[in-house]
């Protein structure tokens, strides 16, 4: 309730902007009721169709849930949380104490960092929650914290390796092998594999000079879709996204299992294409507060993150900006951001060609693509998110995982299967980087409670061809923006490091695969080569010796020259900013 209650204050004083006042008091009202069903809500509400067996109550729903069962959750962030179930079996378990030791498995980032009601968290009790098995494990911070009390296990699986592996079981393929990974912490010859602080099974073995993954067998499938008709078969129209509601059900149903619906709506028979029949689910929970994604309820949906989207993509980012602001989940962007977000976006653009599939991860580079957006470049590349979003833009904070005005939404395992096939580029972030190229996204500390993981990161930066990292200079520190120049007015702690903490990207290996390779960052642009982490560019202001050199531990090549070109001093101003893709 505190949470809301600043929420609530925000939006009080918050200036009206580019969002209008009704735009406002719609989010308000949404945000209002999100936060009452979190704190009122009924788990025992009553079937709208009583007639079909399936439907149930939520809690008569999770009574399906046996001890000891692995039960797989398709959604990520804020979008698709089946969150009438999950306060359902977390209720259940306090009431009786089953189900418990159950094993979770989800793709990653479906927690609310121990802030957010009706995530994926709520299983995060002792007793209940035996082990989770996913890919970002960061927004789990209830999962985290009983894995350092030693009450949890810790299972890291590359995102888009544990999608396809979901999908295998549903054909009754129990692993795969990937060349995904290699030369990475997941790789057992190099870091812990998938046991996240040492504990728990190894589900990642070594073949020849390929890894084998394997995850336990799916007893139970989880998902939010938007309805469901009075026969019990159920649609994903007018979904944010669909993630692995799909593969999950396979898996589950080929494992001899349990599938699970939370649906907003009841329609009637015909109201769109099937997307799973009736005699693929065992019970169907209906709430009317079901959301398509975070605080937007199905019944009330957003067209913006569907493909039937008709309002313009600017319009959009503004209410979710507006959005992010009040709920406070994405960073106070500044000058120096802008600067790095535009160097990126320009060494991106020069890196591809129009058609290019391109993708772009969260933090940073959400902001670069910001800059991409207001440069017109998403009318020349396709963009993608990793959840199954393809085309449109990424919508960013409480909705990544979603897009703007996207032309197609397609499941996770789709979307990894069409990176594999061919991903021009993409643009990520960065935790730290040495002199190798190799960087760290996964571990922030040695602490357990700390952990982040890779999320799709691994996969990602296996497929794409260029890869554009984006990155602050340092943690602390102060650096701004003065007169068309970068000041860097006090030293922090270098993010560009002698070696990093945990290897989840491979500089040399990426180098002897042919990859193109770039670190856009407040002080200028790397490329790594063959001679190591060059300076290409240097920003205007930046004194190269005393801002890099002397900051950084990690060992940096200059040109052969010995001069470092000047970066464009629009990059940091913004003015005549305008990157071009080639035909």
């Amino acid at each position: 309730m505190p949470r809301l209650v600043r929420m609530t204050a925000r939006v009080a004083c918050a200036r009206t902007g580019a969002v209008d006042l009704w735009q406002q008091a719609q989010v308000l009202v949404q945000l209002a009721r999100a936060g009452w069903t979190a704190f009122w809500h009924d788990t025992n509400y009553p079937s709208p169709v009583p007639e079909n067996p399936r439907f149930m109550s939520p809690r008569a729903a999770v009574d399906l849930i046996a001890d000891g069962n692995v039960v797989a959750v398709s959604g990520l962030g804020g979008n698709q949380r089946a969150s009438i179930l999950f306060w359902a079996i977390r209720e259940a378990f306090e009431r009786t104490g089953r189900p418990a030791g159950l094993t979770i498995i989800n793709l990653g980032g479906h927690g609310g960092r121990g802030q957010a009601p009706g995530t994926l968290e709520e299983l995060g009790q002792r007793g209940l929650c035996r082990r989770l098995v996913a890919g970002h494990m960061e927004t789990f911070r209830a999962m985290l914290a009983l894995a350092a009390d030693g009450h949890c296990e810790l299972q890291c699986i590359p995102q888009g390796t544990l999608a396809l592996l979901i999908e295998a079981q549903g054909r009754g393929e129990r692993s795969l092998v990937s060349d995904t990974g290699v030369g990475t912490f997941v790789d057992p010859r190099i870091g812990s594999g998938s046991p996240v602080g040492g504990t728990g099974e190894q589900l990642i073995t070594v073949e020849e000079d390929r890894l084998r993954y394997r995850i336990p067998a799916i007893d139970v499938a989880i998902f939010n879709a938007p309805a469901a008709d009075r026969e019990g078969n159920i649609y994903v129209k007018h979904a944010a996204m669909i993630g692995e509601t799909a593969e999950i059900a396979r898996a589950a149903r080929k494992n001899g299992g349990r599938v699970i619906a939370n649906v907003g709506l009841i329609v009637e028979p015909g109201y769109d294409r099937v997307f799973l029949p009736a005699d693929m689910v065992d019970a169907i929970a209906y709430h009317p507060d079901t959301e398509q994604a975070a605080a937007i309820p199905h019944r009330d949906y957003w067209p913006a993150l569907t493909t039937e989207a008709h309002a313009p993509i600017a319009e959009s980012m503004e209410r979710a900006a507006f959005v992010n602001w009040i709920i406070g989940v994405t960073a106070r962007r500044n000058a120096v951001h802008d600067a790095v977000a535009r160097l990126a976006v320009t060494t991106l653009a020069a890196s591809v060609r129009a058609g290019a599939r391109v993708n772009i991860g969260i933090g940073l580079p959400e902001h670069a693509c910001q800059m991409l957006f207001a440069a017109g470049l998403h009318e020349r590349i396709t963009l993608l998110v990793e959840s199954g979003p393809l085309g449109g833009l990424p919508a960013p904070g409480a909705y990544f995982g979603a897009a703007f005005s996207p032309e197609k939404i397609l499941s996770s395992a789709e979307m990894f299967r069409l990176t594999y096939e061919r991903l021009d580029a993409t643009c990520l972030g960065v935790l730290e980087a040495d002199g190798t190229g190799s960087v760290n996204v996964s571990r922030r500390s040695n602490s357990v409670a700390d952990y982040v993981g890779p999320g799709g990161f691994i996969d990602l930066t296996t497929a794409a061809g260029t890869i554009v990292f984006v990155s602050g200079w340092m943690v602390g520190g102060a650096m701004d923006v003065e007169d068309g120049k970068v000041r860097l007015r006090r030293r922090g702690v270098p993010k560009f490091v002698e070696r990093v903490r945990e290897i989840t990207f491979n500089g040399p290996r990426a180098l002897t695969a042919g990859k193109r390779v770039f670190f856009a960052t407040p002080v200028g642009l790397f490329q790594l080569t063959s001679r190591g982490m060059e300076l290409t560019q240097v920003m205007p202001g930046i004194d190269i010796r005393n801002d890099i050199l002397d900051v950084a531990t990690m060992p940096i090549v200059l040109p052969d020259t010995g001069t470092v070109p000047l970066a464009p001093r629009g990059i940091v101003t913004g003015t005549d900013f305008a990157p071009r893709i080639a035909d």
